[in-house]
C-alpha cells in the first residue's frame, strides 16, 4: 500500500491548482479521481493526484477535449 501524503477534499482542490472541492466530488464520483477512506473522512493520496494530472495531460486526453468543443 502507498504510504504518500494524504490530502482532504480541499487539500486536493488546492493541490490541482484551485479548482472548487465540488469538482473534486465529482471527479470521484465519475471514477476519474481514486479516494481513500480514513475513518469516515474521504481523502486522496497525494500519487493519485499525481496519476490524475498526468492521465490528463496526455495527448489522447487533449484531443478528446477539442474534438467535443469542435462539435
Amino acid at each position: 500500500m502507498d504510504s504518500g501524503k494524504l490530502y482532504s477534499v480541499e487539500g486536493a482542490a488546492e493541490f490541482l491548482g484551485g479548482v472548487s472541492k465540488w469538482t473534486i466530488h465529482a471527479w470521484m464520483h465519475d471514477g476519474k479521481l481514486r479516494r481513500t477512506k480514513v475513518g469516515g473522512r474521504t481523502m486522496i493520496r497525494q500519487s493519485d493526484l499525481e496519476a490524475f494530472i498526468a492521465e490528463s495531460n496526455r495527448p489522447e486526453n487533449a484531443s478528446e477535449g477539442n474534438r467535443k468543443e469542435n462539435q
